[in-house]
């Protein structure tokens, strides 16, 4: 941690516990300086960060001060309580409108599944495709379309391999985006009629995939901050015929949950136990605002059981539409499903990625989106608690661009949805998130655009149509 970020730190936590309160002065620049024992050039660029996190603001010829409400901090939702729900699937009605409201290019897009394109490198990334096209052998576009591109293997294998999970280039199928990995993980271990565990709530595609494959859902309860509930899983696998589970061990969508290491060995070891496979969906790996990046469950998987899969939609490439999986076991039957379905990914894509892998500064562009992320993010949550009702709860994710909203009861997110696109502002009601459509009074709002103005009216509008309910 960089020495502004801990100052800025530990003042937010005298603005947090009440030791400086809203409207008050903040130490001068000089004063702080003194105090801290730093440059004043330090203390400038915490309270930029304070700023940015919505915490203080700049009067001019005044100095700083705290912010109205900035020390009013929403609470986390209460997930507590819920069982497991077996269903048959039947959402996508319901998502095709929802989805087809938020097209608008002119909304604030709180309600998009992507990062806002400016955070993504692809003037640079455009460089790398010329390059590769130019420097494609003939014969390779054949060869590539089979097996995929060696060196975007290589570097998938490598990245794998630095953050201490063995993996052999071999077990990795390069497919078309995160989504058709999924896909075809389910459907070479289930047959239609089979139970798939998933979280509850789900990423709303999830649900889709189920009901396209005519597959039955296990709704497993997720608790904000730890992810799955392993007791009701157990439970669910002892009295079930599950055939396959479906979970984010990290940065769940939608609510941001991450399990700890610890309980990523649990279910692995529930898991190999009752001899069920886990396809894991890992698309928010990169966007951890941690030094280091977590584990997957793949990394003490030791018998194949899970198939990881990734993309570079979030945090490169939207667009490009590469992904892949790393399939264990299953790899060799994924791959052949694949050829049996879409072939392969864009040639000329895949060695675009990879040539940007190798030369463009992949893990510099990682870190100034993790910081710009994790600064959205802090003026969204600010912006919350001084705007919306104070019986709101909200999640507090440590990466992605997610938030996780529970509303007041009295809430109706599908209404609120309507009357927020009036007023040009979108959002994800919490019913898409779940196979028996509950989360009635949730949402879900993306921090993935840079934060201005227009951010900070749309969250005042949001809060004024919540307390009219």
């Amino acid at each position: 941690m960089k020495r502004y970020e801990k100052l800025a730190d530990d003042i937010a936590e005298l603005i947090r516990t009440g030791v400086l309160n809203p409207g008050e002065k903040v130490p001068s620049v000089r004063h702080a300086s003194r105090t801290f024992g730093v440059s004043p050039s330090t203390v400038f660029q915490a309270y930029y960060l304070l700023e940015a996190r919505g915490l203080i603001q700049a009067r001019a010829r005044s100095g700083y001060y705290v912010r109205e409400h900035a020390g009013r901090a929403l609470h986390e939702p209460d997930m507590s309580g819920r069982t497991a729900q077996t269903t048959e699937v039947g959402v996508s009605e319901l998502v095709f409108s929802v989805l087809d409201s938020l097209r608008d290019p002119d909304t604030v897009p709180f309600g998009s599944a992507f990062p806002s394109p400016s955070l993504f490198p692809l003037q640079r990334l455009a460089r790398s495709m010329a390059q590769a096209v130019r420097d494609l052998p003939p014969e390779q576009v054949i060869a590539q379309m089979t097996a995929g591109n060696p060196d975007l293997r290589r570097q998938i294998a490598l990245r794998y391999g630095t953050s201490g999970t063995s993996l052999a280039p071999d077990e990795l199928v390069i497919t078309n985006g995160a989504m058709e990995a999924l896909n075809l993980c389910l459907q070479v271990v289930t047959e239609p009629g089979d139970l798939v565990a998933i979280e509850a709530p789900a990423f709303y595609a999830t649900l889709q995939v189920l009901e396209r494959l005519k597959l039955r859902a296990v709704e497993i309860p997720v608790h904000p901050r730890e992810g799955i509930d392993l007791q009701v899983l157990a439970d669910s696998l002892a009295h079930l015929p599950i055939k396959a589970c479906w979970f984010m061990s990290g940065l769940q969508n939608p609510l941001g949950a991450s399990m700890d290491d610890d309980k990523k060995a649990a279910l692995y070891r529930l898991l190999h136990r009752h001899d069920v496979p886990l396809i894991e969906d890992d698309v928010y790996a990169e966007l951890h605002y941690s030094p280091t990046r977590p584990q997957p469950v793949k990394h003490h998987d030791r018998e194949g059981l899970v198939m990881h899969c990734g993309s570079f939609s979030k945090s490169l490439a939207p667009g490009y539409r590469v992904g892949w999986v790393a399939g264990g076991r299953y790899a060799e039957r994924i791959a052949r499903l694949k050829l049996m379905t879409t072939i392969s990914p864009s040639v000329p894509a895949q060695d675009a990625i990879a040539d940007y892998l190798q030369h463009g500064g992949y893990d510099r562009h990682l870190r100034k989106l993790r910081h710009a992320l994790e600064l959205q993010q802090a003026a969204m949550l600010a912006a919350a608690a001084r705007h919306f009702p104070a019986e709101t709860r909200v999640t507090r994710p440590s990466g992605g661009y997610f938030l996780w909203f529970e509303f007041p009861e009295r809430v109706d997110a599908l209404r609120l949805l309507q009357q927020a696109l009036a007023e040009g502002i979108s959002l994800a009601p919490g019913p898409i998130f779940s196979a028996t459509q509950r989360f009635r009074h949730c949402a879900r709002l993306n921090h993935g655009s840079p934060w201005d103005a227009r951010s900070e009216k749309a969250m005042e509008r949001l809060g004024r149509l919540l307390k009219a309910f």
